[in-house]
């Protein structure tokens, strides 16, 4: 009787090799060029996929395991945090109005990097970067869903979340955010991973998740911490991989500097003009504050980021072409936008206010060259209107940036009382740009931002109306037609915070709860 032969168990590297690079194949039928058409035409030139480094190396079969326990605490958690009543369990309502702006603007961005990271899954002939890819799709299809069911608890009960994929598609603040992706996922696969995976994951992600998981905690929202938390692993993968896929591009061919630096330069100012909405609901969204985004932008930009691009000079590499504007930024910019979205607020989907007393003297704190020579008259001036009953709403329709979509309301570099504006001409019809960097992308890439679907334009022409409304009636009010196209509900998802909806039931539900 012959003796059995026991098989070598492989060890996780040989069993990761296995699983990745085992499942590769040299086609036949077709030459590999054909197969895999889109990892060339950008110009980036690969030598040897095998030198894709895969730091977590994580097995599919182990993936769904870990992922599975993660589930479960999730669930478990905002389960007992919805029988339990936790929304009554943080600090004011005004907080909801920062998940109302999260469920809008930044969980679709989940689902749009889960379709991107599908796509240049498929397109690259390396087999590592092809897995890499489509685990981090699989990730980001996991966060929509998670970001979406532990929020979806407070749209039981407050106001301006019932509509949020709709108002993806169609309301003015939220292009910003959706042109961003649909920039992205437009490029080519390389860009798209410089754009996502680098200068978003690695260099700005930080600044989202980390200050407003802290200030949920802090405000009473453990659910939204639980989904935060959930995700840091998640993030902590994409983040490596970000890292990887520069260094990999970098070290393949010196041809390749000159593209990736283009990218870094143009993804990093895009980055930045986003991450806008996020300044603002750091400094004026919260009501127990953590730190102010002048403190998240210095630790996680200037520290983080100073170093990354110190450590990439080796390779050729230097800080964005934004970075200079992007550090003097960080005193204007959450102020900037609060004053716009408190003057378009009767056109957005969540409520506004001036802050008390006590808010302001933190923001001087934390802004002591900025906010009492700029923002405090201003906001001082609005509360007093305010309470005069003259609360002021701006009707008109304001320009936008053709590149990042934001209205025109950034100031000049050392001069934070000059609006600052740019323009370019192509065939004949001109367009605006907030700033040198934004003007620059497009003047780079113009047959593709002409094509920019700016909704103000859209409102002008007539598209943002429903089918049988006629512009021509007598009392005609094409405001309200516009927020009838958005299915707002009128009254109760937009206009201030004192006297709303959201405000009554919150004080009433915690008189009751006391």
């Amino acid at each position: 009787m012959d003796t059995r032969v026991t098989k070598k168990k492989l060890g996780l590297k040989e069993r990761y090799a296995a699983m990745t690079r085992g499942l590769g194949w040299e086609t036949t039928y077709q030459p590999m060029d054909k197969v895999f058409p889109y990892d060339k035409y950008e110009g980036i030139k690969i030598h040897d996929w095998d030198q894709w480094q895969d730091p977590f190396r994580l097995t599919m079969d182990a993936y769904w395991k870990y992922q599975g326990e993660k589930e479960k605490k999730l669930y478990a958690v905002i389960e007992a945090f919805a029988q339990n009543n936790g929304q009554l369990g943080v600090s004011d309502a005004r907080y909801i109005n920062a998940l109302k702006l999260f469920i809008q603007g930044v969980t679709p961005l989940e689902y749009y990097a889960h379709r991107g990271f599908a796509h240049v899954g498929r397109q690259f002939t390396g087999e590592g970067a092809r897995v890499a890819a489509q685990m981090q799709s699989i990730d980001e299809l996991r966060h929509y869903q998670t970001e979406t069911h532990a929020i979806s608890h407070y749209n039981k009960y407050f106001n301006g979340m019932h509509h949020a994929n709709h108002w993806f598609d169609r309301v003015w603040y939220l292009s910003v955010p959706k042109s961003f992706f649909e920039d992205a996922i437009t490029g080519g696969p390389f860009e798209f991973l410089v754009a996502v995976s680098f200068s978003f994951e690695y260099v700005l992600t930080n600044l989202l998740f980390v200050p407003f998981m802290s200030g949920a905690a802090h405000n009473g929202d453990m659910s939204t911490v639980t989904f935060g938390f959930s995700a840091q692993s998640d993030e902590s993968r994409h983040m490596t991989l970000g890292i990887e896929c520069i260094k990999f591009l970098l070290e393949q061919d010196p041809g390749n500097v000159a593209i990736v630096q283009k990218w870094i330069d143009k993804w990093f100012w895009r980055g930045y003009r986003l991450l806008t909405l996020v300044a603002m609901m750091q400094d004026y969204m919260l009501p127990k504050r953590v730190m102010s985004w002048k403190e998240a932008w210095e630790m996680y930009a200037e520290q983080n980021g100073g170093a990354l691009f110190k450590d990439l000079a080796r390779y050729g590499i230097r800080e964005p072409a934004g970075w200079k504007q992007a550090c003097e930024g960080k005193d204007h910019i959450s102020h900037q936008a609060w004053n716009t979205f408190y003057n378009y607020n009767a056109a957005a989907p969540f409520h506004t206010w001036v802050p008390s007393a006590e808010e302001m003297d933190w923001l001087s704190e934390k802004y002591p060259e900025s906010f009492d020579k700029y923002y405090r008259p201003r906001l001082e001036f609005l509360r007093e209107q305010q309470q005069a009953g003259n609360r002021f709403y701006n009707k008109t329709l304001p320009m936008l940036c053709t590149t990042c979509q934001i209205p025109m309301l950034f100031t000049e570099e050392g001069d934070p009382s000059k609006i600052c504006y740019r323009e370019s001409d192509y065939f004949g019809n001109k367009y605006h740009f907030c700033s040198d960097h934004c003007k620059h992308i497009f003047d780079d890439e113009p047959e593709k931002y002409v094509q920019s679907w700016l909704p103000v334009h859209q409102i002008y022409q007539g598209h943002c109306f429903k089918p049988g409304t006629d512009p021509t009636k007598e009392g005609f009010d094409p405001l309200l037609a516009v927020l009838d196209y958005y299915e707002m509900d009128v009254g109760r998802d937009n206009f201030d915070f004192e006297g709303s909806e959201d405000q009554k039931n919150f004080a009433a539900w915690k008189g009751a709860a006391k």
